[in-house]
C-alpha cells in the first residue's frame, strides 16, 4: 500500500481524535457538563470524565490527548510521511506506542476502578489503536535506505 494512504487515513483519524479529545476538555470546563452520552448502569462519561484519574496535576487528560492528536496531524501531514528520516518513523511509532500504553491504563481505569466506561473516552481509544495500526504497519512496509 502506497504511504499516501497512509497518510490520508492517519491525518484524519487524528483530526476525529483531536475533535473528540476538545469535545471532552471543553465539557471538562462547562458547568453543568455539556456530555451527550447516555447514562446507563455502565456507561456513565460524567462520572469517568470527573473522577480523580481524569486529572494530571490538576490538568484534564483530554488536554493531552489535544496535544497527542496535533503532533499526530503534523506527523500525518504528507511531507512527514513521504521523509525518508528514520527519525520521523521512530517519532511517530514512540508516540503511537505511549499512546497505546495509555489506552491500556484508562481501560484499566474505566472498567477496574470506576466500573463505568467513557463513549467518547472509547472512540479516542479506538482511534488511538487504528493510529497505533497504521504507523506500525507503514513503518515495517517502508523500504530501507540504501547506504
Amino acid at each position: 500500500m502506497k504511504l499516501k494512504y497512509f497518510s490520508v487515513s492517519s491525518l484524519i483519524l487524528s483530526l476525529l481524535g483531536f475533535a473528540d479529545s476538545l469535545y471532552l476538555t471543553i465539557a471538562h470546563y462547562s458547568t453543568p457538563a455539556i456530555l451527550a452520552c447516555p447514562e446507563t448502569k455502565f456507561v456513565n462519561c460524567e462520572k469517568v470524565t470527573s473522577s480523580s484519574y481524569s486529572m494530571i496535576h490538576g490538568i484534564p487528560i483530554t488536554f493531552f490527548g489535544m496535544l497527542f492528536f496535533i503532533t499526530l496531524i503534523v506527523l500525518s501531514l504528507p511531507k512527514f510521511w513521504m521523509s525518508a528520516s528514520d527519525f520521523i518513523l521512530k517519532l511517530r511509532l514512540s508516540l503511537v506506542s505511549l499512546g497505546m500504553i495509555s489506552v491500556f491504563y484508562l481501560v484499566y481505569v474505566e472498567l477496574y476502578k470506576l466500573n463505568s466506561i467513557c463513549l467518547y473516552c472509547t472512540g479516542v481509544h479506538i482511534i488511538t489503536f487504528l493510529l497505533f495500526v497504521i504507523t506500525f504497519w507503514a513503518g515495517i512496509g517502508k523500504p530501507k535506505e540504501q547506504s
